[in-house]
């Protein structure tokens, strides 16, 4: 197989950017900086189809491999022909390969393997052929008595040499890919419950069926794992007499003495050796798309939080709720450096609201706070309540909003929180961990395995492995995308910068608390273990505010700084203009990109970028994302009417639909049907996490606490 040729296929991409990707991607480039630095060899490839490329070539590369193996192991005994090594060579797929490769496996001993020891294999080929015979078929197979091998009687001849029949059937590969696609298209999940009386959330399942091809990803999750806590029993439902005619009509001219025998060998073949496989593998085959919808969703909402907009220049009072162990406190600066901490007890037992508010006026007036941040989490309704009259009474000029504390605790109690604050108890930690989410969500949620930030649904239940792979690689991406200040940075932050290891990262954090800032990227070559090929692929997303050349503090790449010099040069202004927000007209003052670019032997497409980011140095992205929806006011539940229009944060999309924070403690839902006025495939095509939306209360079940919302007026 040609792959790259067959990359370009599949993807819909130039065979010849399809080769330069595989040949970057070999050399140990990043998908970041291949995304980002090397536009003219890939197309301009993005990140999403680098890594789509990137998987897709483990793949074939993979079934390559087996391809080879799999012809030597079945050429090792004698049996390859080059039907079948053609056959295997044209393979596409790895369940095809491994198919042709099914009759000529090692196995355990089979019966039909017993038959043929016992030389039972030229009447099942008699069989097989429907060959003539003179009297019946147990008269032909009276010459195949083998007493010894245990077929002593011309009636257990017969049903040895079935027995090879129905296994020939059972691992013919186009009888193999005939039934498993009639069983993926026809078959049904049936579910019923192990104890109808009992109460379980999994009670809409307890006498449930639909068909493999339809139910949606969600419910496949749902009753995965209502099986796995033993509530569940789930089968797979086929016409078996449907998949046994479709194997017979392989075989269209039954007739003769050995007609009823191969019609019954071709019954055995299906339901003893074929259908239990198969019907395993139209699960796994739900689960492993479930889990990957699941998995794409997660990452997609992780992209979402991550890209949300920093809130620049607050001071925050960070309350970490609680009852019985009081409401955390923490003050940060606009850089998240701790100036205060301490503990208040608004809510019950002790209920001290006035005491609470006393201390908050107190570090609101010494630190000059201008934000509270609450969590979400437990006690978050009642100490919102408290912040709320507090900003009514004594600061109205003060904002708060709520934020998603999921994960919290796993940093707080974490290693990596031990040694950045060891002086610190971990319930500041957690305040802390709370604000400076408001402050900058990137910075800090890298600190948590993404795993734990808590947006998506079932991820217990999926593969811990890919589901961190893909989430990984969705940090990554956010990561280097901003950009990183390499004189800030945390070292789980650096971490994620392309080409940079966790060690690595320690190793930079290391150096410039030793050496001092960096003033410039050259300076990284000196850190110990960051390589050529590592300062190559990080560089350029490594950023130096203030250091010796303004081009440091931009996305611009060592390897393009003579580029970016001359663009200057020729726009009539120095490069000390970045450090003053750089050169607007720029573009006006280099005139056409195009032949600038063939003048300065630069590729248009980086040339492009280079000018864009002469323009604005140092853009944030995230600056495109909504702004934080900052309240004054507490409500609750009982506010809430129907047709309420209220604006409202969306904390977490799921396939049926999204969550959405409207200023209460429990989020509204907006169902899929709800989200437009036409059809929704996914919520993820309509909203992501953290956008801002209007939305209409439709519901309100105070009793189940649960919001229904719509994002269509009167829908």
């Amino acid at each position: 197989m040609d792959i790259t040729a067959q990359l370009a296929e599949e993807l819909k991409l130039k065979p010849a950017n399809v080769e330069a990707a595989i040949k970057l991607i070999d050399e140990g480039n990043t998908i970041p900086f291949i995304a980002r630095y090397r536009k003219e060899a890939t197309g301009n490839m993005d990140d999403a189809a680098l890594r789509a490329l990137d998987e897709r070539l483990a793949y074939l590369r993979n079934l390559e491999q087996r391809k080879h193996d799999v012809i030597l192991l079945i050429d090792a005994q004698g049996k390859l022909t080059p039907e079948l090594e053609a056959q295997i060579n044209a393979a596409t797929q790895l369940q095809r390969v491994e198919d042709l490769y099914k009759p000529y496996r090692k196995k355990r001993l089979t019966r039909a393997q017993k038959a043929r020891e016992a030389g039972l294999e030229p009447l099942a080929n008699m069989i097989i052929m429907q060959a003539s015979a003179k009297g019946s078929a147990l008269d032909a197979a009276a010459a195949y008595v083998n007493e010894e091998a245990g077929f002593g009687t011309p009636e257990l001849a017969l049903a040895g040499a079935s027995d090879i029949v129905a296994e020939v059937v059972a691992e013919d590969p186009e009888n193999v890919a005939d039934i498993r696609a009639f069983t993926q298209a026809t078959a049904n999940i049936e579910v019923e419950a192990t104890d109808p009386a009992e109460k379980t959330p999994y009670e809409p399942y307890y006498a449930y069926a639909e068909p493999v091809a339809k139910i949606p990803n969600h419910r496949i999750l749902a009753i995965d794992r209502g099986e796995r806590e033993g509530k569940l029993r789930v089968r797979v439902g086929v016409d078996g007499a449907a998949a046994t005619a479709r194997l017979a009509a392989r075989w269209p001219r039954r007739q003769g003495v050995f007609a009823p025998v191969l019609d019954a060998a071709i019954a055995d073949g299906y339901k003893r050796l074929m259908a239990p496989s198969l019907e395993r593998e139209a699960r796994a085959r739900l689960t492993v798309r479930a889990q990957t919808d699941a998995i794409g969703v997660f990452a997609k909402n992780l992209e979402g939080l991550l890209s949300a907009r920093p809130v620049r220049g607050a001071r925050v009072l960070a309350l970490d709720p609680g009852y019985r162990n009081g409401c955390k406190m923490a003050v940060l600066d606009e850089t998240g450096k701790l100036l205060d901490h301490g503990i208040v007890y608004p809510t019950k037992p002790r209920h001290d609201v006035a005491g609470a508010k006393r201390e908050f006026a107190r570090l609101v007036k010494k630190d000059h706070v201008n934000t509270i941040v609450i969590g979400n989490g437990t006690a978050s309704r009642e100490t919102e309540e408290v912040v709320s009259e507090f900003i009514a009474e004594s600061a109205p000029e003060l904002r708060y909003t709520i934020v998603n504390e999921a994960g919290a605790s796993v940093y707080s109690a974490s290693e990596l929180a031990s040694q950045e604050y060891p002086d610190l108890d971990v319930s500041t930690r957690g305040a802390m961990s709370l604000g400076r989410r408001l402050q900058d969500p990137l910075a800090e949620l890298v600190k948590i395995p993404p795993q734990s930030i808590g947006v998506g649904q079932y991820q217990h239940d999926l593969d811990q492995k890919e589901l961190g792979r893909a989430l990984g690689n969705v940090v990554e991406d956010v990561v280097n995308r901003v950009g990183v200040d390499v004189n800030t940075a945390s070292a789980s932050l650096l971490g994620y910068v392309s080409g940079i290891t966790p060690a690595v990262a320690k190793n930079i954090v290391v150096y410039r608390e030793e050496m001092g800032a960096f003033t410039s990227r050259a300076q990284l070559k000196k850190v110990p273990k960051l390589g050529p090929k590592a300062y190559l692929n990080a560089a350029g997303f490594l950023r130096i505010t203030g250091g010796k050349n303004p081009l440091d503090a931009t996305s611009v790449h060592p390897e393009s700084y003579d580029v970016a010099k001359e663009v200057l040069k020729r726009a009539g202004v120095a490069a000390s203009e970045l450090e003053r927000g750089g050169v607007p007209d720029i573009e006006s003052r280099v005139g056409s990109v195009g032949a600038l670019a063939g003048e300065l032997d630069c590729g248009v497409l980086t040339l492009i970028d280079i000018v864009t980011e002469l323009k604005k140095p140092g853009r944030d992205p995230r600056d495109d994302a909504p702004e934080v929806v900052f309240s004054r006011a507490a409500l609750s539940i009982e506010d809430l009417q129907p047709g309420m229009e209220l604006k409202g944060t969306v904390r977490n999309v799921v396939d049926f639909g999204a969550f959405v924070d409207v200023g209460v403690h429990q989020d509204g839902l907006v169902h899929i049907s709800k989200m437009a006025n036409r059809f929704v495939k996914h919520p993820s095509d309509v909203v992501r996490v953290g956008d801002t939306v209007h939305v209409w209360v439709e519901k309100v079940d105070l009793d189940r606490k649960k919001i229904s919302l719509s994002m269509v007026q009167g829908k």
